[in-house]
């Protein structure tokens, strides 16, 4: 069975996700670095992360490795200080997914997340039990680093243009779900002379009014505190705060693929260069690509291979729709922060978000999901079905196929055992037929599973 998803080891906390998952897959990664080396560790706000960093210090300890416990942080916090103080690191989270869940991702020497070769070595170690285990003079060293997040912010803010950030005195109504964002965008917004008003900033891991994935449905008090006090915009982070949406002057929530449409619009402007997005991004990208003359390269779906694939070709920036933006010259991950701070220097220009939404082309999207017992035979069936339609396929991840009219895509969740389907058209009505029609594909492929 497979360990690893999209992003990282997911499932409930204390069942799946438990104190002895954490501890071996720690050791798992002290076998796969030969015992060398020093591993950064830290959780985002989820009540069950210190149990579960607990756990993995212990396993690092065990096999040999120095650890730096650098606390609760966002996931693009610890990956900035593993670049620059560390061989690893590991950061307990499930990022957008339910209460309930907890996870365990692994961070490259470069602050990148791992490899998906290295992924699949340390799963052979992890299935095989067979551990480096220090002898009790060789353990590793144990220390404390609380400067984790103020060294992050600092680095923001010499990544984007500060001052002119600061002459416009932005009002900004941040929430931020009560996870890790909690102890950064605040005080990034502050820093950078923006009135800030808070929602949900006291870190809580039982995220009492909101879950972690910041749907438009879950920030009806954002969109209404932004209309209220007359702010340039409203931001929301998920639960370890690499991605964050936003709401516009109006209180209007920013489609992510237009806001990921752009941010990649403003940065090939100011440099010319490739872009990189996973299949299930919009047209708008090619669109934008198109317009600016530049290479667009499709990925699978996920962050770790959109930022290879960045690292490959040089990329000037890259992201997924989901609000998980890419700034190569901060860090080759997905950096909410940095993200927001990157709008505003854009809003410094004299701007309106609303009307920077407007200046990519329109598309119509819809997306549903949908459980499924058998994932993999099921889509094996669908790439079957799919082959006969005579329409394009692209099966760099699930299948996508290219109506001429727009398009849609069948993935199974990496996270999650069920379908998630994509769908874009120039219009609304449209894009929920051609929803509906993968959709049904999924349902006849699932059904016909059950008979093999």
């Amino acid at each position: 069975m497979a360990l690893f998803g999209t992003n990282g080891v997911r499932g409930i906390a204390n069942e799946y996700v438990n104190p002895e998952l954490a501890i071996n897959l720690a050791r798992s990664l002290g076998t796969y670095m030969s015992s060398k080396g020093t591993v950064a560790i830290g959780c985002d706000t989820r009540i069950s992360g210190q149990m579960l960093k607990s756990a993995a210090i212990a396993g690092a300890l065990s096999s040999g490795l120095n650890v730096i416990d650098v606390g609760t942080v966002p996931t693009p916090s610890i990956q900035y200080y593993v670049r620059d103080h560390a061989d690893a690191g590991i950061v307990i989270t499930a990022s957008h997914n339910p209460r309930e869940y907890n996870g365990i991702k692994f961070i490259a020497g470069d602050g990148s997340e791992f490899s998906r070769d290295g992924e699949k070595d340390i799963e052979k170690i992890y299935y095989s039990g067979k551990y480096a285990i220090a002898s009790w003079e060789k353990t590793g060293s144990f220390r404390i680093d609380p400067g984790v997040n103020e060294y992050y912010i600092r680095n923001i803010i010499k990544s984007v243009n500060a001052e002119a950030i600061r002459s416009r005195r932005f009002k900004i109504v941040a929430d931020t779900g009560c996870g890790a964002g909690s102890l950064t965008l605040p005080f990034l917004l502050r820093e950078l002379g923006c009135q800030v008003l808070t929602l949900e900033a006291q870190p809580d891991g039982t995220f009492p009014w909101r879950n972690p994935e910041p749907l438009p449905e879950a920030l009806t008090e954002l969109t209404n505190l932004v209309k209220m006090t007359g702010a340039d915009l409203g931001a929301a982070h998920d639960g370890d705060a690499d991605r964050i949406v936003f709401v516009d002057e109006n209180g209007q929530f920013i489609n992510d693929e237009v806001l990921l449409a752009m941010m990649a619009k403003y940065m090939v402007e100011h440099e010319k260069g490739p872009l990189v997005t996973p299949v299930s991004s919009s047209q708008r990208m090619a669109d934008v690509a198109r317009d600016a003359g530049v290479e667009l390269y499709w990925t699978a779906v996920g962050s770790i291979n959109v930022a290879r694939k960045m690292m490959e070709v040089n990329a000037v920036f890259g992201g997924e729709g989901n609000g998980g933006l890419i700034f190569p010259k901060h860090q080759y991950c997905r950096d909410g922060a940095m993200a927001c701070a990157k709008v505003l220097e854009i809003l410094a220009g004299g701007k309106k978000l609303s009307e920077l939404a407007k200046s990519v082309p329109q598309y119509f999207n819809a997306k549903t999901k949908i459980p499924s017992k058998n994932t993999q035979t099921t889509m094996e069936i669908v790439k079957q079905e799919a082959s006969g339609t005579g329409y394009m396929l692209d099966t760099t991840d699930g299948v996508k196929i290219w109506y001429e009219d727009g398009w849609v895509l069948i993935r199974p969740s990496g996270t999650e055992p069920i379908f998630r389907v994509f769908a874009e058209a120039k219009n609304q009505e449209r894009a929920e037929e051609l929803m509906q029609e993968g959709l049904d594909l999924v349902l006849k492929a699932d059904k016909l599973s059950t008979l093999k």
